[in-house]
């Protein structure tokens, strides 16, 4: 049983103008996701600013969310690290706070050999109970998680269920599904990506794209896996244009300007990010009205 099946946001961490989480804001925006079909909340990952949280800032925005969330769709908590002790320590307080699963990127910047990969993450699984997704992201990581690698750890640890792909490489994907045998449930890491990787096998997406447009984005998965591959594939292609945009400077930049675009108030970002270019930002903009988004 997969942890969930559609559109999985990665939702970002809105910020007062110090710099603190803002988690009045975070509760909004929580709500209205749910409000408009997102499938689950993926709290504290690359969207959400991981990198720049204190652990007691990453504990408790998890915590926050799971307590608002309250079961009515899963939460994934995001907490990977280069350190495997500080992966279990973040994992297994995530599962005593309730997290439905667990988003764990490949070990960055120290990067690992696929046989550390292997002990990184058997070693993290074997200490909680809660089913895990696997994060590769070789352009941001360094360190690619070949599908050899994927297969060992899903026949031999028994709750490593998923794997997040945002390698682009679809090669390498159809690969990994095949050596799995379907064993994996497959989502999505790139938004561009989202009815290729569901004719693989996928399982859904877990998004940037649904911060601002959730419906959209669950309607794309559930018209593919409900078989009208022709809606699905109209909205990947509609909405193209708008992810290359939310794209065009580090994400979580143009995400984050996007929400702001649209009265969501969801702050600043934490260095070493930085606002958004003005000409990206109306190159933005632009492609945010002509899929129809409304700006504030």
């Amino acid at each position: 049983m997969a942890i969930f099946t559609g559109a999985g946001v990665a939702i970002v961490t809105p910020m007062k103008e110090n710099g603190d989480v803002n988690f009045e804001k975070l509760g909004e925006i929580l709500e209205d996701q749910i409000a408009n079909g997102t499938d689950a909340i993926v709290i504290c990952g690359t969207t959400g600013e991981s990198a720049t949280l204190t652990h007691e800032e990453h504990l408790e925005t998890i915590k926050y969310t799971i307590d608002k969330v309250a079961k009515r769709i899963p939460v994934v908590a995001g907490t990977g690290s280069n350190c495997t002790e500080t992966a279990m320590y973040l994992s297994v307080e995530a599962e005593k706070y309730g997290a439905d699963g667990l988003l764990l990127v490949s070990p960055y910047y120290n990067k690992a050999t696929q046989k550390g990969l292997i002990k990184h993450y058997t070693t993290i699984a074997n200490a909680v109970k809660i089913p895990i997704i696997l994060y590769n992201v070789p352009s941001r990581t360094g360190c690619n998680i070949l599908p050899e690698t994927v297969a060992e750890l899903v026949n031999n640890v028994e709750n490593i269920v998923g794997i997040k792909e945002a390698s682009g490489n679809i090669s390498q994907i159809a690969k990994l599904m095949q050596l799995t045998g379907g064993k994996i449930d497959l989502y999505s890491g790139n938004d561009d990506q989202v009815v290729p990787l569901l004719s693989l096998g996928g399982k859904g997406v877990i998004s940037v794209l649904s911060n601002i447009a959730p419906q959209q984005t669950h309607d794309m998965v559930e018209k593919y896996l409900q078989g009208d591959t022709e809606g699905s594939l109209k909205i990947q292609l509609d909405a193209l244009p708008l992810i290359n945009a939310l794209f065009s400077e580090v994400n979580p930049i143009p995400v984050k300007k996007a929400m702001n675009l649209m009265g969501m108030e969801v702050g600043p970002l934490r260095g070493p990010l930085t606002e958004m270019e003005d000409a990206n930002a109306e190159k933005l903009a632009k492609e945010m009205v002509d899929f129809g988004l409304k700006l504030s």
